[in-house]
């Protein structure tokens, strides 16, 4: 009986034992979940201003990838800080940001805490050289006007590796002054400041044994005077740019068929006079000794460049002797200084010059007049380029394009032109600006010498159409040695001889270029209050202006710097102008 109850002593504290057992244990937490975390490659990056680059974005701790760029906190980033696009690339504005550097950020689509990014420095782009006018010039005193693209404010010109005296006109353009003593070829490059100092390609400077004052001032003095191989503007403008083999407008033949197919070119030039008026439109050359003349205006002011302008009182009017109520055009050019000066509607009032417009043209540049805005000229080109002149044709050579008049015109323009004057709204008549080219299969071996010079231009450079006037009439100037009757034979080509030169772009008042006006950062005097007769230095910061004027006493000027003598109390104006419109700026000198 004992040894019965043992064993059953020991089945129950093997139940026991199997009951403890079988309990579940104590369920331990869950690990939390893996962090998101996003790196940015590369971390920090230097990007030249206007490229692009791309980056990545690296997102760990979840299936979720996706990430939403940002630059400096701005959502695709801005047009001043640079954008970047949904897969990450970068692309830096055309100017220098501020600050600088910026923060290019990728943050998680999945979680909006997790974010990486990338410091990225914005650098002055490489500038871009094209060319150099003129690209020969005499030892001495020289100025070139520089081409290309990619300049920043603050580039320089660089004479081997000499800088020279630099002006910032535009992203595309760059005047230097320097001094040459001695013979020779030299490299001509354009280097940009820091961030990023960066240097051109250079192109050749020929340098003669001649001396030479200004690169314009193989310009002989006078009236129709010989401009001694001096090409008005850079040779990449359009009125020197060989058209030869440019495409033919679609519609041409409807345009040439609206115009009259035979209706035959007129030269509107020639020698004496045609009841009693010259035959043409006359210039003059001026010196550096010509004093600065104020300039009125009766009409157009607001589309005018402020005088002063060097343009004597005895300066000839379209039509003189006797200038009739015709357009009354005065052309002066200043070869110490390389400025063309324009006026239309002139009347001489005492010792000043009452206009119906002015222009200034800088012969060194390819300066564009703000669109919609006019000039001596219908269609806001300067005329005295598209001049026929005896100098150039009885040299053997013409280098630039023609100008021309025609009847009617349309609503519309084409660059160089910048303003048009319609007369008709058919569809075939002509813009401002339009370009043609005397066919090349014209023979042109049964005219004259000179008259084969004239029609050689057309083939190559063509005629530009400039005002309303009568059909197919040849723009040039007066003078005496004009063969009259040689001149009538161009009679014979008619408009059906040429053809019109693709026309792009084509400006309406549906599609006017539009952008911003120069910056004017600083107009300051060295004193504002001064004894009479004390110079007195005029300083300026101008940011994307084409040209420069300040009125009174000065007129048209290169630099940031000039010097006056206000003889009274006087507040200076300066004027900075480029293809988009005109900005302004003004101090004050006491006198005492």
């Amino acid at each position: 009986m004992r040894r019965a109850l043992h064993l059953n002593s020991v089945f129950l504290a093997l139940s026991i034992a199997g009951c403890a057992a079988s309990t579940s244990p104590t369920k331990q937490p869950s690990p939390p979940p893996p962090s998101v975390s996003v790196v940015v490659s590369p971390s920090s990056a230097n990007i030249r201003a206007g490229d692009s680059f791309p980056f990545s974005a690296k997102v760990s701790g979840t299936s979720n990838t996706s990430v939403t760029w940002s630059v400096n906190g701005a959502v695709g980033g801005s047009a001043a800080l640079g954008t970047i696009n949904t897969s990450g690339t970068y692309t830096a504005p055309l100017a220098l940001p501020s600050p600088n550097p910026i923060s290019v950020r990728a943050t998680s689509s999945a979680d909006s805490s997790a974010n990486g990014s990338s410091s990225v420095s914005i650098l002055n782009p490489i500038p871009v050289l094209t060319g150099i006018n003129p690209s020969s010039v005499g030892t001495g005193t020289f100025t070139l006007a520089v081409t290309g693209g990619k300049f920043v404010n603050g580039a320089q010109v660089l004479l081997g590796t000499t800088p020279l005296q630099t002006t910032f006109v535009s992203a595309t353009q760059l005047t230097a002054t320097g001094v040459l003593s001695s013979a020779g070829t030299y490299a001509i490059s354009v280097s940009n400041p820091n961030p990023g100092s960066s240097t051109s390609a250079s192109v050749n400077l020929q340098v003669t044994g001649s001396t030479q004052a200004s690169s314009c001032s193989s310009m002989n003095l006078g009236q129709g005077a010989s401009l001694g191989g001096f090409l008005p503007f850079p040779a990449d403008n359009l009125w020197n740019k060989d058209i030869s083999s440019a495409p033919v407008d679609p519609n041409s033949s409807a345009i040439i068929s609206f115009i009259g197919s035979g209706t035959g070119m007129h030269p509107d030039f020639g020698a004496g006079q045609y009841q009693g008026s010259t035959i043409g439109i006359p210039y003059l050359v001026v010196g550096s000794q010509q004093a600065p003349v104020t300039i009125n205006f009766s009409a157009y002011g607001s589309e005018s460049d402020q005088g002063p302008m060097p343009i004597p009182v005895t300066a000839p009017i379209e039509g003189y002797p006797n200038p009739g109520n015709g357009d009354r055009h005065v052309l002066v050019l200043d070869n110490s200084t390389c400025f063309l000066y324009e006026l239309y509607s002139s009347v001489v009032s005492g010792n000043s010059w009452n206009a119906g417009s002015a222009a200034v043209w800088d012969l060194l540049s390819d300066e564009q007049r703000p669109f919609t805005w006019t000039s001596a000229d219908a269609a806001g080109l300067p005329i005295f380029p598209g001049l026929v002149r005896y100098d150039e044709v009885s040299a053997g050579q013409v280098r630039h394009a023609f100008r021309f008049t025609l009847q009617n015109s349309s609503p519309a323009f084409i660059p160089p032109a910048s303003h048009w004057a319609s007369t008709s709204g058919n569809p075939s008549a002509a813009p401002m600006g339009m370009r043609v080219r005397l066919k090349a299969g014209f023979d042109v071996s049964g005219f004259s010498a000179a008259n084969q010079v004239i029609l050689n231009a057309l083939k190559k450079y063509g005629m530009i159409m400039a005002d309303n006037g009568s059909n197919m009439y040849l723009s040039g100037a007066p003078d005496d040695r004009w063969d009259n009757n040689d001149l009538h034979n161009l009679g014979q080509v008619t408009a059906s001889d040429f053809e019109v030169i693709q026309m792009t772009p084509l400006y309406t008042q549906n599609n006017i270029p539009t952008g911003p006006s120069p910056q004017i950062t600083s107009f300051t005097a060295s004193a504002n209050s001064v004894a009479a007769g004390t110079p007195v230095t005029l300083s300026w910061q101008v940011t994307g202006a084409s040209y420069t004027i300040v009125s009174p006493e000065i007129g048209a000027v290169r630099g940031t710097s000039v010097s006056v003598t206000p003889a009274v109390s006087t507040t200076y104006t300066l004027y900075a102008t480029n293809a988009f419109g005109r900005t302004t700026a003004t101090v004050s000198i006491a006198v005492h």
